[in-house]
């Protein structure tokens, strides 16, 4: 495909981006709550806010926003050999339905990867489903038997 991109989220972009979050709710049988005006008020407030520690790359075909995908940054406790660390955890990785199946959502599994290079961040995670596993084994995610999880709330 031409004129597509992958780059960080400009500010300007936000609200397109909780459109992209709105739709895929919606997409998947999602239950919505209130508006979606007052969801893009509340999800653009929240990612101005986050934005230290939560780092949107979107996927871009003529200037309009079809996919998205976010690397949290966590600090991790310093060791004497390491006094600065921190890890990756990818999350709402979402390219519209008409763009599927075509590697782009590739693109934006390796723009991520790439951004947590930069940062120096020692690992980086991700909860996925079962139909994107393949895209992440692709880019040398793998199963840990380490890495364990507790739900913590219902939900």
């Amino acid at each position: 495909m031409e004129n597509i991109s992958v780059r960080p989220a400009r500010s300007g972009e936000l609200a397109s981006v909780a459109a992209l979050r709105w739709d895929w709710l919606v997409e998947n049988g999602g239950e919505t709550v209130g508006e979606r005006e007052e969801f893009v008020r509340h999800f653009v407030a929240w990612a101005e806010e986050n934005a230290g520690s939560h780092r949107c790359m979107v996927l871009v075909r003529d200037d309009v926003v079809i996919g998205m995908a976010w690397l949290v940054v966590v600090q991790r406790v310093p060791t004497p050999r390491a006094p600065r660390r921190a890890s990756g955890d990818v999350q709402c990785v979402y390219v519209v339905p008409e763009a599927r199946d075509g590697g782009l959502g590739g693109q934006l599994i390796q723009a991520v990867l790439d951004r947590a290079r930069e940062l120096g961040l020692e690992r980086v995670t991700v909860h996925s489903s079962s139909r994107a596993i393949p895209a992440y084994a692709r880019r040398g995610f793998q199963e840990s038997p380490r890495l364990l999880q507790a739900r913590v709330a219902s939900g």
